[in-house]
């Protein structure tokens, strides 16, 4: 492989601009941002693959699905599936948008979208405790059906109405790594572990089957980085540096940070929120220290370019 490959998580939610813009017209030309900005990277000598999020586009599957099921008789979705589904909407958006913007500026690479499974252990504790809100608000009488018949765990969301949960298990294996493998040694840009995969496990038997759970997106790409041995593991977030003490008086936005420093911060247990900088910097520790002569960075689509330069982003190193 290449001694410059690097892979790059993009959060699902950087595809929506705003609560105004969330077609999926609109959609693609926030892909379209963002493509531009990986181009710059590539146009800098790195082959890369590409992690995306798909929170906000599963959901809106999930509630065409279910209002077409009570409207029109629709059959519903499964979970699994609409991750599918919204692995190859995203992976469409983003893999003509660069394609397209590759070949403008000249660069003769390919780029591909690999429908990924992820292997996860069906007795991974976070099967007994769902905790992420999937699908819409439904009446209690509706939620209870729900949980009778079909197995739902639900909970009762903040006066909003009942909503059904899933686990958020850790990501073990990809199962299809030698492709993505394979793509990469032959120089193709691959778009892979579309909003971390979509979750499998194996019954007993060594064949998959997909379950009904959520995959974090960076820890997907983190065990992506590690296994296909990166240089560089960027996350993509809608901020252009870490901070420590976030929203307070003593705030300060970190140019770089060492593992150490790294772990240190997030044993604190103050300074990232669990639902959104904490997973990333987790993402980041497992990624180095399975790689300690790697690289990893945090910014936001727009300063990719300039990060690599030096000019911003934070830096976490051994």
């Amino acid at each position: 492989m290449t001694s410059k490959l690097a892979v790059i998580a993009v959060g699902g939610n950087s595809l929506i601009l705003d609560d105004k813009n969330v077609t999926v017209e609109s959609q693609y030309q926030a892909a379209k941002q963002t493509c531009v900005h990986i181009a710059d990277m590539i146009e800098q000598g790195w082959d890369v693959a590409i992690g995306h999020g798909n929170g906000p586009q599963v959901g809106y599957i999930l509630r065409r699905s279910e209002i077409a099921a009570k409207t029109a008789g629709m059959h519903e979705v499964p979970l699994d599936v609409c991750g599918a589904d919204s692995q190859g909407a995203i992976g469409y958006s983003l893999q003509q948008n660069l394609q397209n913007i590759l070949y403008q500026r000249g660069i003769k690479k390919k780029v591909v979208t690999v429908i990924t499974q992820t292997l996860v252990d069906k007795n991974d504790p976070a099967f007994q405790k769902p905790t992420k809100p999937i699908g819409s608000f439904m009446d209690q009488a509706e939620a209870e059906k729900r949980q009778k018949e079909q197995g739902w765990s639900v909970v009762e969301d903040a006066g909003r109405g009942w909503r059904r949960v899933v686990a958020s298990p850790l990501p073990k294996e990809i199962v299809e790594l030698e492709t993505v493998q394979t793509l990469l040694e032959k120089g193709i840009i691959t778009i892979t572990v579309g909003g971390g995969g979509i979750p499998v496990v194996d019954p007993g038997d060594g064949n998959y089957e997909g379950i009904a759970s959520v995959i974090d997106k960076d820890f997907a790409s983190s065990l992506l980085a590690r296994e296909i041995k990166a240089d560089l593991f960027v996350i993509s977030t809608a901020v252009e540096k870490v901070a420590i003490n976030f929203g307070k008086p003593e705030q300060k936005w970190l140019d770089k940070m060492t593992l150490a420093e790294a772990k240190a911060y997030l044993a604190e247990g103050t300074h990232f929120a669990k639902g959104s900088m904490a997973p990333k910097i987790q993402a980041i520790i497992n990624f180095l220290e399975a790689m300690p002569n790697s690289k990893a960075l945090i910014t936001n689509p727009e300063n990719i370019g300039r990060a690599l330069k030096g000019e911003t982003g934070t830096w976490i190193v051994p």
